[in-house]
């Protein structure tokens, strides 16, 4: 089977936003208008084609990533249905709930371009900013659309505004709306100096006219304005040129624009509705004209496995396959399904596909393209594409899939710590092994989510990003694995480190009759700063988990062969902790002396001298106890202010700053994880319904003495 696309004609985007933006009504409207589906689903009505878990639908949030493909014909074509005029759209709905910001992170890593979504009555909101912030992490091109412009509140120029102060000063209008609130007609757009309005059944014709209305005529110049200086700066001859009088044509201003949009020096804002149908069919005009295709962006990087080169892959079917793994879901009807952008290279249906993270290589058996919730098998994969293997068995997230001649790994995508974590148990004891196996198929999915085992009372851990998150786990055991659970409450993910420098030295004798027991270790362990996880494995020092260890032994003091075992014995002491318990982190352990006993030495022996050595060195160093703080912000009536701050004060929060929103407050605050559970409900009963409230984790610090003694006793 040929390409259905070339190259060119082919988007990789993702449309992300802060929960509640519009960003899935946005996307419902993108499949009607492509022609995917033949009526819009809507999120109060439940029946969206992105949001198509049960959870999804109840709640009305996107939970995870959908992946939908469709094709669109820009609205300046005359023949929309002639398929050479058709670009291919590979598009992902991510979720902008705090909870499930994996998923949006592990979307863009595969996606070429990003269309941002506004609440265009809230304008910036802090999911807006992390979402911002990781696509600039990977330098993903983006499109913004000013949503909801005809609620009451709406500005177009306020949430403007917030995105030049909050994310970028590189954004410019590229139209203004006609009318907002309950007077939002339609949008001018502002290169060709057209009235664009939006007829028809559920606004699918589009009607481009000449006429501007009178009030607009001196804002569309002046903004016009503005938008041509920001584009002639991406070329240096069509700079001096309009600065000479001579303006370029509109096709030489796309060509620029999309310039700039693709090196990231130029963010386009648009404006629209899509509840009410206006504007999202300029937003998809903009993906073809400016968001890059597959052959704009820079090849892919990995590493050669065997040479432990750095390589590249660029975008084409004639270079050896390449792709990558960034989603794994069970579904209801055809089983596991491994969700892969391919970079390079083409894979068939029925082919053997190689992993060159693990060096295995299983059978492919079933390839389908998706349409959110439906699947279109399909016998071959091209570079540029995305599509779901059926039946994986070892595929994991961050998996690179490459050519077994010709193998590369790609970098792998770095997913955050869980902050909470609660016990779980199944109802009934005959469930035990099905409540296993439910949770290993979960943790396969989502990276964020962790099971472990309590060692002292044998219980089930389950941790994650919060409550939520780990509410819709349980909530999907019982769905999809008919597995029914009881959570306990959940609880703070707390750390343990160190502050200062201290020195160990233990000996480990053991004599019974026979061959006795000798290990002796000398260790110097320190503070370290956070270290990045994608940091590597560098001579003799490990560096991952925020922990690093150095073998200083010399002149064979302690044999090679024992290394590993002291090693394994200061990992084993950091993860039991000495204040309260909790993992430790962020602590350089340097092992600088010893010694060995000819016949009574043995790797155990090594492992609990050096365990015990590292305890009394952390309790020489001022061990502390460290606690997630969340960034939290609270919107809600002027009258509810003062109630507000001063519960977030009682809550060891500090209050950062205050703004207006709309007809409405937003107070942002830093404030510990421990306080916040059950915060929702309060804040309901606070402000009589009208409150909300966002939160996310921002850093880790160190747990004040009385509250660390709370923690300490609870835990003994």
């Amino acid at each position: 089977m040929a390409r259905a696309y070339p190259l060119d004609r082919v988007r990789n985007f993702g449309i992300i936003a802060h929960i509640d933006a519009g960003k899935t009504t946005t996307s419902e409207r993108v499949l009607f208008y492509t022609g995917m589906s033949h009526k819009i689903g809507e999120v109060h009505d439940g029946e969206t084609t992105t949001d198509w878990m049960e959870q999804e639908r109840e709640r009305g949030i996107t939970i995870t990533a959908a992946a939908v493909s469709c094709t669109w014909a820009p609205t300046y074509e005359e023949d929309q249905v002639d398929k050479k005029k058709r670009f291919s759209f590979n598009i992902i709905d991510t979720p902008g709930h705090i909870d499930f910001t994996v998923e949006v992170k592990r979307s863009l890593r595969v996606l070429d371009g990003a269309v941002v979504v506004f609440d265009g009555v809230a304008g910036v909101e802090p999911q807006s900013e992390t979402n911002w912030r990781y696509a600039d992490e990977g330098k993903v091109p983006r499109i913004c659309f000013i949503n909801k412009l005809d609620r009451t509140g709406a500005s177009f120029e306020r949430s403007f505004q917030s995105i030049i102060n909050r994310l970028t000063k590189d954004a410019v209008r590229a139209n203004l709306p006609i009318g907002e609130e309950e007077n939002h007609e339609g949008v001018v757009d502002l290169l060709t100096r057209k009235a664009v309005y939006f007829e028809g059944v559920l606004g699918k014709d589009v009607r481009f006219s000449d006429e501007i209305p009178e009030a607009m005529k001196a804002d569309v110049e002046k903004y016009r304005g503005e938008l041509i200086e920001k584009i002639v700066q991406e070329d240096e001859a069509m700079m001096n040129a309009y600065l000479e009088g001579n303006e370029p044509s509109v096709a030489e201003l796309k060509q620029a624009l999309r310039k700039g949009v693709i090196n990231n020096t130029i963010v386009p804002v648009f404006a629209g509705s899509a509840l009410k149908n206006k504007g999202v069919q300029l937003v998809l005009d903009a993906v073809v004209d400016y968001l890059p295709s597959p052959l704009d962006v820079p090849p892919v990087k990995g590493i050669n496995p065997k040479t432990e080169d750095e390589i590249e892959r660029h975008a084409s079917d004639e270079e050896p396959f390449c792709a990558l793994a960034f989603k794994l879901q069970t579904d209801p009807f055809v089983g596991a399904l491994t969700f892969f952008r391919v970079y390079s290279g083409t894979i068939k249906a029925g082919s053997y596909i190689y992993n060159s993270t693990t060096g295995e290589k299983e059978r492919l058996g079933r390839i389908v393209r998706l349409q959110a919730d439906k699947r279109e098998e399909i016998e071959e994969v091209y570079a540029g594409e995305i599509a779901a293997a059926v039946g994986l068995k070892d595929a994991r997230t961050s998996h690179t899939f490459s050519d077994e001649q010709n193998p590369i790994i790609l970098e792998q995508i770095v997913f955050p710590e869980p902050v909470v974590s609660m016990r779980i148990e199944p109802k009934t004891k005959a469930d035990q092994e099905k409540l296993g196996l439910a949770l290993r198929k979960l943790a396969d999915e989502d990276p964020t989510f962790r099971v472990s085992s309590d060692d002292e009372t044998m219980e089930t851990i389950i941790a994650g990003m919060g409550e939520l998150h780990l509410d819709i786990l349980v909530d999907r055991m019982k769905r999809e694995f008919n597995v029914e659970a009881n959570t306990g409450r959940p609880q703070v993910a707390y750390r343990e480190t160190i502050q200062k420098e201290a020195e160990a030295n233990h000996k480990y004798v053991k004599q019974t009759g026979g061959k006795g027991q000798y290990g002796h270790v000398v260790l110097k362990i320190k503070p370290l700063e956070p270290v990045d996880a994608e940091a590597k494995v560098k001579n003799n020092v490990t560096r991952e988990d925020h922990f690093e260890f150095i073998n200083n032994i010399k002149g064979g003091a302690i044999p090679g062969e024992y290394i590993p075992a002291v090693e394994k014995g200061v990992r084993e002491a950091m993860e039991r902790g000495i204040v309260a318990g909790y993992k430790m982190e962020d602590i350089s352990v340097d092992l600088v002396d010893g010694s060995y006993h000819d016949v009574d030495s043995s790797e155990i022996a090594f492992k609990l001298a050096a365990l015990n050595a590292f305890k009394e060195a952390a309790q020489r160093a001022n061990p502390v106890l460290l606690e997630p703080v969340m960034k939290v912000e609270v919107v809600m009536p002027e009258q509810f202010m003062g109630d507000i701050t001063g519960s977030l004060t009682s809550k060891r929060g500090t209050i950062e700053s205050m703004e207006d929103r709309g007809m409405a407050k937003a107070v942002h605050s830093m404030v510990p994880l421990s306080e916040m559970f059950g915060y929702t409900t309060q804040l309901r009963s606070m402000t009589e319904g009208r409150g909300s409230m966002t939160m996310e984790f921002d850093h880790y610090a160190v747990v004040p003495p009385n509250v660390a003694e709370e923690i300490k006793s609870s835990r003994s």
